[in-house]
């Protein structure tokens, strides 16, 4: 944790970051593991915490590089100069709200908790929504 309270992440080279507020410690965290293609191929493991609040730092604007597939219902937020996967993002009533990839936290190799792999593939775009706004981290600031 940071000095702050927040656990600290970022991608591979530094230039996206984040600070992720939650009161609970990141072994207490609950990981999951999504089933689609996406998340099994960058080995991600994500959490969120929706009484927490993350904020999103980015040293170089053009390194950050979104991405859509499926039901083009978020954006994956990728690093354009090392491909780190960091978050996925969703926007709903003018908030939004994101994912976590843990493996991007500073004490990622503490995280020893089971990850359940996830299947999301049932839901219509309008559960998927009502599910992340429930259950994501909303986004303190821009983005």
């Amino acid at each position: 944790m940071s000095e702050a309270g927040g656990i600290q992440g970022r991608c591979h080279c530094g230039r996206i970051g984040f600070s992720f507020d939650t009161p609970l410690a990141p072994q207490d965290l609950p990981l999951r593991r999504c089933s689609c293609s996406f998340c099994r191929r960058h080995g991600a493991r994500t959490c969120s915490d929706p009484a927490g609040s993350v904020r999103f730092e980015i040293s170089e604007p053009a390194a950050l590089r979104r991405y859509r597939f499926g039901l083009r219902s978020a954006d994956f937020l990728l690093c354009a100069e090392c491909g780190t996967y960091l978050a996925a993002l969703i926007e709903h009533d003018g908030k939004a709200y994101a994912t976590l990839n843990a493996n991007c936290f500073e004490q990622a190799e503490t995280l020893t908790q089971d990850a359940p792999i996830v299947v999301y593939e049932s839901e219509t775009l309008e559960q998927r929504t009502a599910r992340r706004v429930a259950k994501w981290t909303p986004v303190s600031g821009p983005i």
